[in-house]
């Protein structure tokens, strides 16, 4: 699987490639996630209520910043609204 590139455009896996991951994965006695917690964004989430990107990277602490983007490489990209039921409680 590719990276993303410096045009910031991701490469995802395709259905048949995540078909064979998953084989993979039961082939190699990994536990499978139950279908629930995968969670699919619904359409009718609105960006208009959402913070600008740039606002929300301010309340970072610039040394968390620059220890994300040294250790991963982070790139902030955009604001999403996330369903409730995504997150653990």
């Amino acid at each position: 699987m590719e990276m993303a590139g410096e045009t910031g455009a991701s490469n995802w896996p395709d259905e048949s490639a995540e078909t064979a991951f998953q084989a993979e994965s039961r082939a190699r006695s990994e536990p499978e996630l139950p279908a629930g917690l995968m969670v699919e964004a619904s359409e009718e989430t609105s960006p208009k209520g959402l913070p600008a990107l740039e606002d929300l990277v301010k309340r970072i602490p610039p040394e968390a910043r620059e220890l994300l983007d040294e250790l991963f490489r982070a790139k902030f990209t955009g604001v999403r609204r996330v369903p409730e039921q995504a997150l653990k409680r």
